[in-house]
């Protein structure tokens, strides 16, 4: 009998570029995690944390989303806010000592002790915030007791040193999220003043904590699954929901339509760097899917069918000014469709007129 000859070790080609390029958030300094170190002995290869992270992305693992919604200025908006989380002291709060605050008698003995605090803040700049307000929110359906859990692990590990903090749970919307309002002064005389590389690390660690109580999370960047598009700010939206055009639009049609009737399209550099980052983004995958299938390993296979397949239903890249391009031509085009039906509809009239003359 001839022995079998043991399978091949997944060893990727050395020459493929890092698989962490299509993760990557686009920061200047961005924070390295577990998934973006290279084995020392084989840069080239997927590492267990690349591939787990990996299988996330292409399975659409739900997206968490952790957002800075505000700052409070002064004690009355501080005040309002924590009478707006807490339902006036309907929802029960819980603080960085793990107190739970009932009722509207712990409402108010919340906001008289960081009423206090704020007064002994003599270094505070007159514009400067009392307290920096966070949304922690996954999408419907998922576990809410995790998310809470969740919240309050990614609390205590990023503030919980340093930093007074309260967080309520709503659960009376379809995606359950918790407020979390962190006082800015810290208890080391320090403000917090977050940046982007700041705010992936939270998101990053609330899908963590997600997935260690068994709920299935991601926290990548929208260019990781192929969309290039900013979301719209709230204050967009709810004018656009109340049928009010936002100057943004109005402004953006303006641009857009004075180049369609001008014939002169303007050139934005940053448009030919989206679709040229979307570009290498799509190939580092396909590039990385080819890899595996040259692996014996079926789990392997699979994953780069699963890599190929995600590709395919990425977005067409588009950017906000593509897509108000297009509403130009579409228009003229629904135009000229109504006016070619207007036609055919007389024409019918007068054939039926003259059916009935004879």
């Amino acid at each position: 009998m001839s022995r079998r000859k043991p399978p091949r070790p997944t060893d990727l080609a050395s020459g493929l570029p890092p698989i962490s390029y299509v993760w990557e958030t686009p920061n200047r300094r961005p924070r390295r995690a577990e998934w973006d170190i290279p084995d020392p002995a084989a840069p080239g290869r997927l590492t267990p944390a690349m591939r787990a992270k990996l299988e996330r992305i292409v399975r659409r693992a739900p997206e968490v989303m952790v957002k800075i919604t505000g700052r409070t200025k002064d004690v009355a908006h501080l005040k309002s806010h924590l009478a707006y989380i807490t339902r006036n002291g309907e929802l029960d709060a819980e603080t960085e000592q793990g107190t739970s605050l009932t009722g509207r008698a712990g409402l108010k003995d919340l906001q008289q002790r960081w009423e206090d605090d704020a007064g002994l803040d003599d270094k505070r700049r007159r514009d400067g915030s009392l307290s920096i307000n966070i949304i922690l929110s996954m999408p419907a359906g998922t576990d809410a007791v995790g998310v809470k859990d969740s919240a309050r692990a990614l609390a205590v590990e990023t503030f919980g040193d340093n930093y007074d903090y309260v967080f309520v749970q709503h659960l009376d919307d379809k995606h359950p999220h918790v407020h979390l309002t962190v006082r800015s002064l810290g208890h080391d005389g320090k403000r917090l003043n977050p940046r982007k590389a700041d705010l992936q690390a939270w998101r990053e660690r609330f899908a963590g904590e997600l997935r260690l109580r068994g709920i299935a999370a991601e926290a990548t960047p929208r260019r990781t699954r192929g969309r290039v598009r900013k979301a719209d700010r709230g204050a967009v939206l709810a004018l656009r929901k109340r049928r009010i055009t936002p100057d943004v639009d109005r402004l953006a049609r303006k641009e857009v339509l004075s180049e369609v009737r001008g014939g002169n399209a303007a050139k934005h550099p940053w448009d030919e760097q989206i679709k040229s980052r979307q570009d290498v983004i799509r190939r580092r995958y396909l590039d990385y899917a080819a890899e595996l299938q040259r692996c014996e390993a079926r789990a392997d296979h699979a994953l780069a069918r699963e890599i190929r397949q995600f590709v395919g239903d990425m977005p067409t890249i588009e950017t906000r000014r593509h897509v108000l391009k297009n509403e130009p031509s579409a228009l003229a085009s629904s135009r000229r469709l109504g006016a070619n039906k207007s036609v055919d509809a007389d024409r019918r009239d007068e054939t039926r007129g003259d059916e009935r003359t004879r």
